[in-house]
């Protein structure tokens, strides 16, 4: 009896048997999808076994299945690179075991949690070798207070910051467990929201798509607000996980369940209208992100001109320059530059960005693949592509 579509297996062995279910050939999926002959060859052969996930998105459209039955069942991405595990290995330690701290020199809650505020800072501005320096004290002793309820919660709020930072870099194991504790420790359904859009993005991040997209309905069904009276809190955290899901959505190739939770999420940012959504960076919430999504969804589905229309007309006043959704937004605009072979204007972007968040960027393994895009179509390069490389992490 033939395995179904999405059995377990190499990613290989899937792709390969969905192919010929759909009398396909290697080279009329390459050109279906827009996937190059070569990788196709070399993932139905076994020589790779890992691919991001928009490839496999593409490939999945071509085949008319979800992405995730591609996938099939867990797709662990590149985690973080050797020099970022030997900077964050204090802050990992405090993590799985807070060293104590000096006896004559308790902490307080208050001191903690203003300790955890003053650090907010560095995390909000992409200063990640800064922010890796301060944690494991901030570990310590919110582990110290952590027995008292509101200590509880300073310290769920510090494992949400954590956790937040461990994704960011690609620290995925220990991200999952301060994102557990963040969970474990939040005093209502607000809070623990937080955390769960978060081990979205993380799950997003693992390849891991069906799951994630089935967490984050999940509680945006449990925290869906009453409208007429909802809160600038519950309308941030709500369309928050509207946004996880839909980005679930987008990368399982289901478009229409894309825009419905776009509209969704459009609908609690037009709810919420000018007021501020509080909790600071990490539950930032408003129009212009539902904007910055809604132009990912269009380089998501390989529309680069659309990206490009949406992102000019998105107001950035008020907004940060190092923001993440800001500069996510930004590789969206090189890729689509790529697609549209202005690899000039492309490399403009990265520089743009590595001048604005040069501690972030180097995490981000869309920026690596969209700078190889442009090197790959080179024959010399010049003395700033060779710094993006050097950067990003790109092999000339």
């Amino acid at each position: 009896m033939p395995q179904p579509i999405g059995s377990s297996g190499p990613i290989g062995e899937r792709l390969r048997e969905i192919r010929k279910r759909r009398g396909l050939t290697q080279h009329q999926l390459a050109s279906a999808s827009g996937v190059s002959l070569s990788l196709v060859r070399k993932l139905e052969q076994g020589e790779r076994d890992d691919t991001r996930v928009e490839t496999a998105r593409a490939l999945a459209v071509a085949l008319r299945v979800p992405t995730s039955r591609l996938l099939g069942g867990v797709h662990e991405t590149q985690g973080a690179s050797p020099s970022v595990v030997d900077l964050w290995t204090p802050v990992r330690a405090a993590l799985a075991a807070p060293p104590p701290g000096p006896a004559d020199d308790a902490p307080t809650v208050a001191g903690v949690r203003a300790a955890v505020a003053a650090a907010m800072p560095l995390a909000a501005g992409d200063r990640l070798d800064e922010l890796a320096e301060v944690l494991p004290v901030l570990l310590r002793d919110a582990a110290a207070v952590a027995d008292a309820p509101a200590g509880r919660a300073v310290n769920a709020g510090l494992m949400r910051l954590v956790g937040w930072m461990l994704t960011q870099t690609r620290q995925f194991d220990a991200a999952e467990d301060a994102l557990g504790r963040a969970l474990d420790g939040a005093p209502d359904d607000l809070d623990a929201a937080a955390a769960i859009s978060t081990r979205c993005w993380l799950l997003l991040r693992r390849g891991r798509i069906a799951e994630a997209g089935r967490l984050a309905e999940e509680w945006a069904e449990r925290i869906e607000p009453r409208m007429s009276r909802a809160t600038p809190a519950e309308l941030g955290a709500w369309g928050w996980l509207l946004l996880r899901a839909a980005a679930a959505a987008d990368r399982d190739a289901r478009p229409d369940d894309t825009e419905r939770l776009l509209l969704l999420a459009g609908s609690a940012a037009a709810a919420l209208g000018p007021r501020q959504v509080p909790g600071g960076f990490l539950r930032a919430f408003d129009a212009r992100t539902v904007q910055l999504k809604d132009a990912e969804h269009a380089m998501v589905s390989d529309r680069p001109d659309r990206v490009l229309r949406l992102s000019a007309e998105i107001s950035w006043e008020g907004m940060r320059p190092t923001s993440n959704n800001l500069n996510r937004n930004r590789l969206d605009q090189a890729s689509a530059r790529v697609r549209l072979r202005q690899y000039a204007e492309a490399v403009d972007t990265l520089e743009t960005i590595w001048q604005a968040a040069p501690q972030w960027l180097p995490h981000q393994r869309y920026a690596r693949d969209i700078l190889g895009q442009v090197i790959a179509r080179r024959r010399t390069l010049t003395p700033r592509m060779r710094v993006l490389a050097d950067a990003v992490g790109v092999p000339l």
